[in-house]
């Protein structure tokens, strides 16, 4: 068993041997505003809301329901993340870290995405900046990490390299990893569902059918993933655990147990909500279509109904 880090090493969140026993009211008053996240979420805000003032300013309309996922949904899911009471705790309990990790993930990319802030920006943004995000869309990086394959691999491969290598036990002992781990659990969940459940003109948009598909294609991975933490006989991050001999529950192995049985079950109701939210999209654009190709008959009806124009008598030639 490894002892404590020495001094110089930034813990994550500063010392978890200060977390008090977790608790109902600990639940509501172990607020921890870092300044990283903090800014981070305020930078996200600015971003968002100047753009929609000067949508408005001009007269001209942007959704309520957009801004109110964007700000609510998903910079307040954030929030929740990591600077709540979860981020008391999240170097303390793998469950509360697993809470942390399907909000980031799950969670608030998909009401980012709903907020449709990309063509927000598109249509406010100058001449040169704008021309720079359009290079940003069309680039060739941009079409390979949203290429389906390429996105799902990402999102499902990284959740494994994270609890069964070495990578989440050196997340708990450094500050930077750690909000790092934070800033990849969020860019994955974005890669992943953006162009899936998104409004915005992102690269790799495939068919509602085939949206529907890829996620149910997700949904065996996480409950594996549950079930092979649940399981498993080994202590995740086990040299951390052990040395805070925390003296209340639950225990380290228990714990783990509750961790993966909440990546499992968590995991299926976000992708269950997430599949109800891409049907509820593709009616919508079906009745969308369905519009269209009526007015488009309406129009043909009107062009082959029209009198043919014929010339006056006195222009017609013997």
């Amino acid at each position: 068993m490894l002892s404590n880090p020495p001094s110089w090493v930034p813990l994550a969140h500063g010392d978890p041997a200060q977390a008090p026993p977790v608790s109902a009211a600990a639940l509501l008053a172990e607020w921890r505003p870092d300044i990283v996240p903090l800014l981070g979420i305020a930078a996200a805000l600015v971003a968002y809301l100047l753009p929609v003032w000067a949508l408005r300013a001009r007269g001209d309309h942007w959704s309520r329901w957009r801004t109110a996922s964007y700000v609510i949904g998903g910079c307040g899911g954030i929030a929740v993340a990591t600077v709540s009471p979860l981020a008391a705790y999240d170097t303390s309990l793998l469950s509360v870290h697993m809470v942390q990790h399907l909000v980031l993930t799950m969670v608030a990319p998909v009401f980012l995405a709903l907020g449709a802030p990309v063509t927000l920006w598109l249509r406010t943004l100058p001449a040169s900046p704008r021309s720079r995000l359009l290079a940003v869309l069309h680039s060739r990086i941009a079409q390979a990490l949203t290429f389906a394959p390429v996105a799902l691999a990402i999102y499902v491969v990284s959740p494994w390299a994270l609890y069964f290598s070495g990578w989440y036990e050196a997340s708990l002992r450094s500050e930077l990893l750690h909000e790092l781990t934070h800033l990849h659990f969020l860019a994955t969940g974005a890669v992943f569902c953006w162009p899936l459940i998104g409004l915005d003109p992102v690269p790799g948009r495939v068919a509602h059918g085939f949206r529907v598909l890829l996620t149910f294609v997700t949904l065996p991975f996480h409950a594996f993933l549950g079930v092979a933490i649940m399981g498993s006989g080994t202590l995740i991050a086990s040299d951390w655990y052990l040395s805070l001999e925390r003296d209340w529950p639950p225990t380290p192995a228990a714990d783990q147990e509750l961790a993966g049985a909440l990546l499992w079950v968590s995991g299926d109701l976000v992708g269950v909500l997430f599949v109800g939210v891409l049907f509820w999209q593709w009616v919508r654009a079906s009745q969308r279509e369905a519009v269209r190709e009526d007015r488009r008959l309406d129009r043909l009806d009107r062009i082959a109904g029209a009198p043919v124009p014929t010339r006056p008598a006195d222009s017609i030639e013997p």
